[in-house]
């Protein structure tokens, strides 16, 4: 029973040292009040904290109206990155999205949340 304890303890501590070395300076923004039909755009900088370069594998939006774009370049040792993340304001009334960011040798992505009102 100890040995199980001691190698669950290991796996939590090695799963959270790895998402460490990855710090976003916010994973939220909220657009307020935008108008329909003019894209809106903001940028989550984050920054490598690790030894290793990181490398941005992918960043997929839950829908159509969401584009982010993001470094395709290895990202060194305490440098910064950005991704960009553009939504068009097509539908009227308020909206959430997300964008979902999965970085190589990382087990678990990273959820990033936009959100807002369209008016005319």
């Amino acid at each position: 029973m100890n040995k199980i304890i001691i190698v669950f303890c290991l796996f939590v501590c090695l799963k959270l040292s790895a998402q460490s070395d990855i710090k976003f300076k916010d994973v939220k923004h909220s657009f307020g009040k935008i108008k329909q039909n003019k894209p809106v755009t903001y940028y989550f900088s984050f920054t490598n904290e690790g030894n290793k370069p990181l490398i941005v594998e992918n960043a997929m939006a839950g829908c159509g109206c969401t584009t982010p774009e993001y470094p395709k370049e290895p990202i060194g040792k305490g440098k910064e990155a950005k991704i960009k993340v553009t939504y068009n304001a097509a539908a009227m009334g308020t909206f959430k999205k997300d964008v979902t960011v999965k970085f190589a040798n990382h087990a678990e992505p990273t959820v990033l949340e936009i959100d807002g009102e369209v008016e005319k």
